[in-house]
């Protein structure tokens, strides 16, 4: 099989060394060029054909969201961001996911050359993912790329609502809180805008809903503010202990677990930081086990795009417990890994492309009283 062609771009000579011989020391993977900036990138991706490009964010001349947004509007490509500022800027590190990137790797603040080699693993794993990622179409315009009545056209072309401002949402006091159905949702690769595409198409009644998606400390919060703006349900991270009421999403914090209990007839998060599941710390399996456990028959699952089978098993135990489970489809997966082997493990009653999964939801939750108001 011919090896996957990776360009390094990177203002530090020392980085696009190390990752030059991480990549070259693979036999699967081959770096066939390293660019000090954007310009050079741009020459050397005309003339090596790179599959994936791992792009740092802070460079001269034009720094790397501004060059990742051309390069998806001209040639788009899988790309890994590699850079200091994804883990302290995690604003720029989620636009560049919402501009098309397929992941992220932090690299550390000092001692870069000792904090590289401990990340080589990593940064492997996430380039040879990528290099078998879809890059297909933006499915909803990204935050501040689209005028409001480009985005409402959009979603009227879609047949869905177009996303409500925070100030139209309707108060917490007028949600209904009548209803015991809750929604798990779980994701990795790719599954920031999948979630993105999800809620930002369900109206304000919606049943409480708990997001495990494979992000580390520091993201999270920023991810769930982001989609509090943009949403007419509140989004929110996860805090230990607190109710989960319907109208609202809540999202486990990075590395750290989220599991689903309850007090009375309520139910309440529950934020551990007990040992990483399958590798992956916040799991999937984690939180749908306790949905399982806690909700049953009330709850309703449903699998996103990611590498791996975190939660595969876990989703079995949901549908034995009498959940109903739907999986995001291959044709809409940046990564269809988490989803197919939910499928193969017999947990998943239908696969359903992205774009129709919140239609879908309420349709679910409409005949069982749950939801009134229409996405």
């Amino acid at each position: 099989m011919p090896k996957t062609k990776v360009l390094v771009v990177d203002d530090s000579a020392l980085v696009r060394t190390m990752l030059a011989s991480f990549i070259n020391a693979q036999p699967d993977l081959e770096c066939v060029g390293a660019a000090s900036d954007p310009y050079v990138a741009r020459e050397m991706i005309r003339n090596l054909n790179p599959d994936v490009l791992t792009l740092d964010i802070e460079m001269p001349r034009m720094d790397g969201i501004d060059f990742l947004e051309k390069l998806m509007r001209l040639r788009p490509m899988p790309v890994v961001m590699v850079s200091t500022l994804t883990e302290r800027g995690a604003d720029i590190t989620l636009r560049a996911l919402e501009l098309g990137a397929i992941d992220f790797v932090a690299k550390p603040k000092i001692g870069v050359s000792q904090g590289l080699q401990e990340a080589a693993a990593e940064i492997i794993e996430k380039v040879r993912v990528a290099s078998r990622a879809r890059i297909g179409r933006r499915l909803m315009p990204a935050a501040g790329t689209a005028p409001a009545a480009a985005a409402r056209g959009a979603a009227a072309g879609m047949g869905v609502a177009p996303a409500t401002p925070p100030a139209a949402r309707a108060p917490v006091s007028a949600v209904r809180h009548g209803t015991e159905k809750l929604v798990a949702i779980g994701a990795s690769t790719g599954g920031t805008e999948a979630i993105r595409a999800i809620l930002t198409r369900l109206p304000a009644d919606f049943p409480a809903i708990v997001i495990t998606q494979h992000m580390p400390p520091g993201f999270t919060r920023s991810f769930a503010e982001r989609l509090d703006a943009q949403c007419r349900i509140r989004v929110k991270e996860a805090e230990h202990g607190e109710r989960l009421v319907p109208g609202h999403a809540y999202i486990a914090p990075g590395g750290r677990h989220l599991r689903v209990d309850r007090s009375g007839a309520n139910y309440v998060a529950v934020v551990d930081d007990s040992a990483p599941v399958n590798r992956h710390k916040p799991s999937v399996d984690v939180l749908f086990a306790s949905v399982a456990s806690r909700v049953g028959p009330n709850a309703i699952g449903v699998m996103l795009t990611g590498m791996g089978r975190d939660g595969a098993d876990a989703m079995r135990t949901m549908r034995d417990a009498g959940a109903f489970n739907l999986a995001q489809d291959e044709a809409s997966c940046v990564v269809y890994g988490m989803p197919r082997e939910a499928v193969a493990a017999g947990a998943v009653h239908e696969s359903v492309v992205l774009d129709g999964i919140a239609a879908r939801l309420v349709e679910q939750l409409r005949s069982a009283g749950a939801v009134t108001n229409r996405v």
